[in-house]
């Protein structure tokens, strides 16, 4: 297949298997301008399978990179809450919204840590009402990727510019399924096996589970009457979607007060346009006490410092160190990417689904302005569950599932 048939191909899979769009229903697509190609063959498949209006909203990396240099100093604090106010109306009103990730990592490098926390914060706080709705399920919603020059760029630093984009091309298209005989039924059979997992772990009701491996020993109680989730799930408008493309991940709720150790990172992460090296921190009550790390530590701080509950968990999930993201091999500075190679832990705002009920403070939710994972899992990393009897069983052993 050539290039152009593979991007219709992750075209018609984000429209029928990712964000799953309905007959009648507005689509809001965010995305890179660099991504224009494929937000274009995403419409005609959003048109063809019924979509009232595809409505682009696309953001520029050198315009977004002129703000850190040339921007008023006073204008950090501020964001677009008007243009956020927007698009919670119309997700409100059953909108469904797909975003395309693929901005360069090193977009802020050597930029203010300073000016990027602020301004993170204002788009939290401007963002929140949109931000609770997508967190809830309100309605259908997914993101995927798109293989732009700087992305592709970070990735192969050594490749020629168009062979750095072919190779991040070959690696998005082989682990979105795209080059299987038939994606959509792969992508169906995918999600079977994560659900037949969440039901397993499900059934087991763990009190909390232990991490132990390099630099890490970390028990993560789990918050009451948590449930495990993965692949598609039902938004409340009763559309299945799947929310992350790809997604290799199990995934449930901490409770915020109950986890305590130490952990490091097993990949970098990258977040708002900064690298962060080499994370290590230690939890006490459910809460970051110390964090270090080699390469961006005051931008991890700022992100800390977001507000009370940055500093506390939001989400734990279990991958398996044979997912196809792991099998390549690649570091691709992109969570959407990394966290479907490595087990890891959210910063931040627990999700609805997580919970029966959905999120409540009383029995262990965390609320917060972020949501952000950071992978540490690897193939030296063993999991354990524990009982609320205090029975340990075998999770994951060097990466892989056992139980």
């Amino acid at each position: 297949m050539t290039t152009t048939e593979r991007l219709d191909r992750l075209a018609e899979i984000a429209v029928k298997i990712g964000v799953n769009v309905q007959k009648g229903q507005e689509l809001i697509i965010n995305a890179p301008v660099d991504a224009r190609a494929l937000v274009q063959r995403i419409a005609a498949h959003a048109y063809d399978a019924g979509a009232a209006l595809v409505v682009p909203l696309f953001a520029d990396d050198v315009i977004q990179r002129a703000r850190y240099i040339h921007a008023d100093d006073d204008s950090f604090d501020f964001a677009p809450a008007w243009l956020y106010e927007g698009i919670a109306k119309s997700l409100g009103d059953g909108a469904a919204m797909l975003s395309v990730t693929g901005a360069d990592p090193m977009l802020l490098a050597g930029c203010d840590a300073g000016r990027i926390g602020r301004a993170q914060r204002a788009a939290a706080a401007a963002m929140k009402p949109m931000r609770a709705l997508i967190s809830g399920f309100a309605t259908n919603w997914s993101i995927l990727s798109f293989a732009t020059p700087g992305w592709a760029a970070s990735v192969f630093p050594d490749e020629a510019p168009d062979a750095a984009v072919a190779k991040l091309w070959d690696a998005i298209f082989s682990v979105s399924r795209v080059d299987e005989a038939d994606p959509v039924g792969a992508w169906h059979a995918h999600v079977a096996g994560l659900r037949r997992r969440c039901d397993l772990l499900n059934g087991r009701r763990f009190a909390s589970l232990r991490f132990r491996g390099p630099g890490t020993d970390l028990r993560v109680g789990l918050a009451e009457d948590h449930l495990w989730a993965g692949g598609a799930n039902e938004a409340a408008n009763g559309t299945v979607c799947m929310p992350n493309m790809p997604t290799e991940e199990v995934f449930t709720m901490p409770h915020r007060d109950r986890v305590e150790g130490h952990v490091t990172a097993t990949k970098p992460l990258v977040h708002g346009g900064a690298l962060i090296e080499e994370i290590s921190v230690r939890f006490e009550a459910g809460r970051i006490v110390e964090a270090h790390a080699s390469n961006g530590e005051d931008v991890f701080r700022n992100l800390l410092g977001t507000d009370e509950g940055a500093a506390r968990l939001g989400e734990v999930a279990l991958v398996p160190e044979a997912s196809p993201v792991a099998r390549s091999g690649l570091i691709f500075r992109n969570t959407l990417f990394d966290e479907n190679a490595a087990s890891h832990i959210a910063l931040g705002q627990s999700l609805a689904l997580n919970m029966k009920g959905g999120c409540d403070a009383a029995r262990g939710a965390n609320e917060s302005l972020i949501h952000v994972d950071w992978m540490i899992g690897s193939d030296r990393i063993d999991v354990d569950g524990i009982s609320a009897t205090g029975e340990t069983v075998a999770v994951m052993r060097a990466g892989a599932f056992v139980l």
